[in-house]
């Protein structure tokens, strides 16, 4: 028997590129054109925390937590599980964050919007790059923009987003808020990366960025 260290990561690899391209295509054939709606949604929820951050964590759960479950459900459990039994392991966690998420909007103590510091304009950009960039890598990467990955709809913009609304945030809720959708970054960077592909490194990047900035945020006393 080979020794666990002479594998390499695509040996785990239960998959091919194309069946899971494929998937996303499946799964904004099914769903169109509710893209259309989260993705304003999250335009919108972007503007809400710019303009009147006091009441923004209430709007900010109310639309991540069904968005989590939504993906949780129709992707993941539908669609993702049927080709990486993992994922069977990981869509229990995409419902906790929904959860989460909620209690974090109705709960009194929940985090707040703050000022727009240093961190915060990070975690803008990277929210505005899931929203806008991440569903056009199909005009770089040469895939079908049928494929296309999109907020609300497919996991990994939906993480970044929700990476990037909660770095715009201060309290001690983000200790509770991070660690599921930093796992994910992690979960499927890895995957991507044993696939050969090159957006495999900016989930890995998100993961270990958004780790520092929110052990950041957390040091720091909430206004």
């Amino acid at each position: 028997m080979s020794e666990w260290w002479t594998y390499r990561l695509d040996d785990f690899l239960l998959f091919s590129p194309r069946v899971y391209w494929r998937l996303f295509e499946a799964q904004n054939a099914a769903l169109w054109p509710l893209h259309l709606a989260t993705t304003l949604a999250g335009l919108v929820l972007v503007l809400v925390i710019l303009r009147w951050p006091g009441r923004a964590m209430l709007w900010t759960g109310l639309l991540l937590g069904p968005v989590w479950a939504l993906v949780g459900w129709s992707f993941l459990l539908q669609r993702y599980a049927g080709i990486n039994w993992a994922v069977a392991y990981a869509a229990p966690a995409f419902f906790v964050q929904a959860l989460l998420l909620l209690a974090a909007a109705l709960v009194p103590g929940g985090p707040l919007m703050g000022r727009l510091d240093a961190i915060a304009n990070t975690g803008l950009g990277l929210a505005l790059a899931g929203l806008l960039l991440y569903p056009a890598l199909p005009f770089v990467t040469g895939r079908p923009l049928a494929g296309a990955e999109m907020f609300g709809i497919a996991p990994d913009p939906t993480v970044l987003v929700t990476i990037g609304l909660l770095l715009m945030a201060r309290g001690r809720w983000l200790a509770v808020l991070l660690p599921i959708p930093l796992l994910w970054c992690l979960f499927s960077g890895l995957t991507l990366l044993a696939m050969g592909e090159a957006q495999a490194w900016p989930m890995l990047a998100t993961s270990m960025l958004a780790a520092v900035l929110g052990a950041l945020r957390l040091r720091r006393r909430a206004p």
